[in-house]
């Protein structure tokens, strides 16, 4: 999302494997015996069987995602990259791998809304600077937009101008704070939009917060797992009528997974 055009925006699971022995106790034959009491022919009756219950296989969840780790000046953040939107998922890796983000700045933040970086310009950019135009010399990522994939707080998504596209900005990303909303202003975001969230999403919505109004216009590709609440120390720094924070917030990003 560039200036020109202003932005409208579990943790590795361990696979655990249960492991369950199948060897049983070997149940004996009962045995029958015969005792001669009074000349009168006795037989103990047969002990009962033990029951035996095969213990059940724990189910496996499978979670091959790749995740990044995002450290910055005002805390570290575990993101997970979705599988689901490809094109922005080995964008972002190569660019990391690359080290193209670090020392770049969050050159944008906006309390309840979201935190803006990605800017290359921004790593040698002085006070004062005017920042947001960087790197639209670089290939747009066509959209990926994805029914299920909303913008709940914490999301990752791409920045882009104003292409009739929408196609993404190469390296621009910002990650979203937002606000609850309630059912009213769902309803009226479904109408204007022409979609329709899922009982599950409003309820995220209402609880949790987020940009709903952005949703199906920027792609979003990943979210954060651990660390969220370094999304509001950071969109709640002091900034300048730019909306860029008044002391530099850095990033480092690095694969973890």
């Amino acid at each position: 999302m560039y200036k020109k055009a202003a932005l409208l925006f579990s943790v590795v699971i361990a696979f655990t494997t249960l492991t369950v022995s199948n060897s049983f106790a070997q149940v004996k034959k009962p045995v029958t015996k015969s005792v001669t009491k009074n000349k009168i022919a006795v037989k103990k009756p047969a002990a009962a069987k033990p029951t035996v219950t095969k213990p059940m296989i724990a189910a496996v969840t499978i979670d091959n995602a790749i995740r990044i780790k995002i450290t910055t000046d005002s805390g570290i953040m575990i993101v997970k990259l979705y599988d689901s939107t490809p094109l922005h998922r080995d964008n972002f890796v190569k660019l990391v791998k690359q080290g193209f983000y670090d020392s770049l700045l969050f050159h944008r933040i906006i309390p309840g809304f979201m935190i803006q970086g990605g800017d290359p310009l921004s790593k040698n950019a002085i006070a004062g600077d005017i920042l947001g135009n960087g790197g639209s010399d670089m290939e747009r990522i066509p959209a990926e937009f994805k029914p299920g994939l909303f913008h709940k707080k914490g999301v990752l998504a791409a920045a882009r101008d104003g292409n009739p596209q929408k196609a993404s900005s190469a390296c621009q990303f910002y990650i979203v704070e937002g606000n609850m909303l309630n059912e009213a202003q769902l309803n009226g975001i479904e109408q204007n939009k022409g979609i329709k969230y899922s009982p599950a999403q409003k309820t995220i919505y209402k609880t949790l917060g987020g940009t709903p109004f952005l949703d199906m216009d920027y792609t979003v590709f990943g979210e954060v797992e651990s660390g969220i609440e370094v999304i509001h120390k950071i969109a709640n720094a002091q900034r300048d009528s730019r909306d860029r924070p008044m002391g530099d917030i850095r990033m480092y990003i690095e694969i973890v997974k």
